[in-house]
């Protein structure tokens, strides 16, 4: 059984920045009520890291984080990596909240493309619905519309000086049908494809797989660029591909009588969680032992 490390995989600059903001803000401000907008990236351990440090999380899937923001009365108010809008950071201040905003460069430069725009034309924003991130894009404007699949462009008629962008994390493959769907509506439309350098990579990485029987996917289940991974790897000809969020998640069914396994992670992953996975795959491999560790040994570096 030989073991793949799949690279490049894990953290993201954009993840490593949020991480490093909370953290600073926490030594800085001990004793004082301090919460995050949501979770600061989809890594329920990159959470439990914070929740250690003493910052609290409002997280509600059904509900805007303008919503979100009505739980916090007090304190500092830490925005997540995945951007925020002007009609929320508005209302935190109006709240008397101290910001921290740990928004992805990546992000923050798109909506400095999108307000610029919206300005003299409209946006076709292809993201998913209900992401945090489609959401903190999409409110800066009523000119920016979300597409999430072809068949949201119906009805969109009468646009004017059309720019098609998307969200930082999605799939190359997928992202590029919808922008073809989109240009045969706008033939003149302009494209800024914003699929971040990492992303991208990540993707690429598991495109350029050969020969693999198995692809193990290490990163949350709510993680959308954790979950291009595993499709990508359906799409490049891998037989099976599982996600799973540490080494406790592991099932010997997975990997038993598997010749070639690669290992990879989301962005929002951390290393050691990944390297684990690979550790214990590799040490399996040589002797044939399927004992997982206890959860108390999972850690967090």
């Amino acid at each position: 059984m030989e073991i793949i490390n799949v690279v490049p995989h894990g953290y993201c600059a954009g993840v490593i920045r949020a991480i490093k903001t909370a953290q600073k803000t926490a030594k800085e401000n001990p004793g004082r009520k301090i919460t995050m907008l949501g979770m600061i990236v989809h890594n329920e351990f990159v959470v439990r890291e914070c929740e250690r440090l003493g910052i609290g999380f409002v997280e509600n899937p059904k509900k805007t984080r303008e919503e979100l923001l009505d739980e916090i009365d007090e304190g500092i108010v830490i925005f997540t990596a995945h951007g925020i809008s002007d009609k929320v950071r508005e209302k935190a201040c109006a709240k008397g909240l101290s910001i921290v905003d740990a928004s992805c460069p990546d992000v923050i430069r798109t909506h400095t493309l999108v307000r610029s725009h919206v300005e003299n034309g409209d946006v076709l924003y292809i993201g998913k619905k209900n992401h945090p991130e489609s959401e903190g894009t999409v409110s800066l404007s009523p000119r920016i519309h979300l597409i999430t699949k072809a068949e949201d462009l119906e009805g969109l008629d009468g646009l004017e000086n059309v720019l098609i962008t998307c969200q930082t994390t999605l799939s190359l493959r997928d992202t590029r049908g919808i922008i073809n769907a989109c240009l045969e509506k706008y033939p003149k439309a302009a494209v800024a494809e914003e699929i971040c350098a990492a992303t991208r990579m990540r993707q690429e990485a598991v495109m350029n797989l050969t020969d693999t029987d198995c692809l193990i996917v290490v990163g949350d289940p709510r993680s959308n660029n954790s979950n291009q991974l595993k499709r990508i790897a359906f799409d490049a000809g891998i037989k099976e591909a599982f996600l799973i969020g540490s080494v406790l998640d592991l099932k010997e069914e997975m990997v038993k009588n598997k010749n070639r396994i690669a290992v990879t992670s989301g962005s929002s992953t951390p290393n050691s969680l990944t390297n684990q996975v690979i550790d214990f795959l590799k040490q399996y491999a040589i002797d044939g032992i399927w004992q997982l560790p206890s959860e108390a040994l999972v850690r967090l570096l």
